[in-house]
């Protein structure tokens, strides 16, 4: 089918209204991802929000190694690549050299809480206004399924054969937590993308994180629960179930900090707090 055939076949037909469409931002192209990624969930959240606040023209993506490595092939912005872990410390560079920009970094669990959590830490200390997703699958899912730094107690991974042991390799890290208590930080918050009520509350806060910058208000982080159906050896669906009863008792959604609000405390939305 031609894409003039598509465009027709898309109108809608008379007596029909159009209640969502795609939007300039999101390339149109075939997905590299493994079937039930939520990586390309998270694109379209991305380029809706950019699209609706009108400042895709002026938006600098710094994209990270990982399974999102090309995530520049998919957004309609202008790009570069940031050398694995360094995502934050390149757009520090770019803030710095172009300040009317609108700047986002895009990393995996693998890229910004292990090798990159130095330059991720220090540039939301220093309070750099930028926008950064941290896309949270338990797993470095490129590299072949091995145990990273938000990998639960117990998950088996190709370096943890017989589950990650607290005595051992420790437990998983909480970043948005660790991100709301930092000065610089003007907007943290954590969400996951196993369904449509929690992708509404993903897109808000997408938002947000991405207003804080426009504001001047400081670093603005956003943590996505999403799955890795091929190293988690599930399918689709039983993957986003284990999102809701494995990954959100650990890692409970919630705004932890907003400095737009009357409040800025935690907003406790599922799971138990992280003492």
């Amino acid at each position: 089918m031609d894409a003039r055939n598509l465009e027709n076949l898309l109108r809608p037909a008379e007596g029909e209204t159009l209640v969502f469409d795609t939007n300039p931002v999101l390339n149109e192209r075939l997905t590299h991802y493994c079937p039930g990624c939520l990586h390309g969930i998270a694109h379209r959240l991305v380029s809706e929000t950019l699209h609706e606040l009108g400042v895709a023209e002026r938006t600098i993506l710094v994209a990270a190694v990982g399974c999102a490595t090309f995530t520049y092939d998919y957004f309609n912005v202008d790009g570069l690549e940031a050398p694995h872990g360094r995502a934050c410390a390149v757009a520090t560079g770019v803030r710095r050299a172009r300040p009317e920009a609108v700047i986002f970094t895009y990393q995996g669990d693998g890229d910004m809480a292990a090798i990159g959590m130095a330059e991720s830490l220090h540039a939301a200390n220093r309070g750099e206004r930028i926008t950064s997703f941290f896309i949270n699958n338990t797993v470095y899912g490129m590299t072949g399924g091995q145990m990273a730094p938000t990998t639960l107690l117990g998950q088996k991974t190709t370096t943890t054969h017989d589950g990650r042991r607290m005595d051992r390799e420790g437990g998983p890290v909480h970043l948005a937590e660790m991100m709301a208590g930092l000065d610089g930080v003007a907007f943290a918050a954590r969400c996951a993308l196993d369904s449509v009520k929690h992708v509404r509350e993903a897109k808000k806060a997408m938002r947000k994180a991405f207003e804080v910058q426009l504001e001047g208000l400081g670093f603005g982080f956003l943590e996505l629960l999403s799955s890795c159906p091929t190293n988690w050896h599930m399918d689709p669906v039983a993957a986003s179930k284990h999102i809701v009863e494995a990954m959100i008792p650990v890692f409970p959604l919630g705004v932890f900090k907003d400095k737009t609000a009357d409040s800025p405390s935690v907003v406790q939305k599922e799971g138990v707090p992280h003492a």
